[in-house]
């Protein structure tokens, strides 16, 4: 196991490269000069962008640039400063991420209980009143785009019924990020319960399954280890890489519940062009999916005792 964790360990650092390289190509690729910008319409002397351009090192190849980026964030943890403000990324990380662990969370939280619930009562009821419910149900939560589903659920359950207020006012407060990441959690949720039915609904008619009742085991043990377990491992494998998603994927959701996390912050930082502040918010996004990644594959030995890792 040992060696195995070491070796992947090794594998995330091309990969590492390879993905931020990629974005920081993609970052500063993109249309306009964010010095010009911070001069808005009255437009400045060439000269003075010229100095700002070498002060903030954009006059540099951007070989050269990613170089030094990538050195000051291994050696001193240091993402640099927005364009704009001046401001160390490093303080706008840790304001908004923050928030959007919070969010993700609890919608991953959402995700994970109801998502399963659901797929483990439909799949046990394999084509029954019950499965086609949930069928349609799921059917449904993937057919609607987050944001239809955003202003349903604030027209619902925040101005007619006034259960809930209909924007974040204090975002450290969970029960105002309740009503946030059921929308978050939704698209989600009806993977997983679809994953859970599918693979529970297979591993029911499984060899070692009939084994198990033929041994005269009860049945919550043949349920809640044999089939279980065995059921889990391609939702285990959906649900590590979504928590990244729902992590890099709350634009959409943060900006209809005025949220301050990372997808407002991502979302400002593509209009304002601030290149440092998207590529440091995407690199800790990247950690995140590798690591997450890793976190699964070493699960599958906890949930199948078969897998074994040299």
């Amino acid at each position: 196991m040992g060696r195995y964790v070491a070796r992947r360990l090794l594998q995330m650092i091309p990969v590492f490269i390879g993905t931020t390289l990629l974005i920081f190509l993609m970052v500063y690729a993109l249309p306009g000069d964010p010095v010009r910008a911070l001069f808005g319409d009255k437009g400045a002397d060439p000269a003075t962008v010229a100095r700002i351009r070498h002060d903030l090192g954009l006059d540099q190849p951007i070989l050269k640039q990613y170089w030094d980026y990538m050195t000051g964030i291994i050696l001193h943890f240091d993402f640099g400063n927005q364009i704009a403000s001046g401001r160390p990324v490093r303080e706008v990380l840790g304001d908004a991420f923050p928030v959007t662990i919070r969010l993700a969370s609890l919608a991953f939280v959402i995700e994970l209980v109801v998502g399963i619930a659901l797929g483990v009562w439909a799949g046990m009821r394999a084509g029954k009143l019950a499965d086609s419910m949930v069928l349609i149900f799921t059917l449904l939560l993937i057919s609607v785009p987050v944001f239809v589903l955003g202003f349903i659920f604030k027209l619902v359950f925040a101005f007619q019924l006034g259960w809930m207020t209909p924007n974040v006012q204090d975002d450290s407060n969970y029960s105002q990020l309740l009503m946030p990441a059921i929308v978050l959690a939704a698209l989600s949720l009806a993977y997983v319960a679809r994953l859970t039915r599918t693979s529970i609904a297979e591993n029911l008619r499984a060899d070692y399954m009939r084994t198990a009742v033929a041994k005269g085991l009860p049945r919550r043990r043949v349920i809640g280890v044999h089939l279980m377990r065995n059921s889990m491992i391609p939702v285990v494998t959906f649900l590590g890489t979504d928590i990244g998603a729902l992590m890099g994927g709350a634009v959409v959701t943060e900006g209809l519940f005025n949220i301050h996390g990372v997808g407002g912050t991502i979302y400002e930082s593509i209009l304002r062009r601030e290149g440092t502040t998207l590529v440091g918010l995407v690199t800790v996004l990247v950690l995140v999916f590798l690591f997450t990644s890793l976190l699964v594959d070493l699960l599958y030995a906890v949930l199948d005792p078969r897998i074994r890792y040299a």
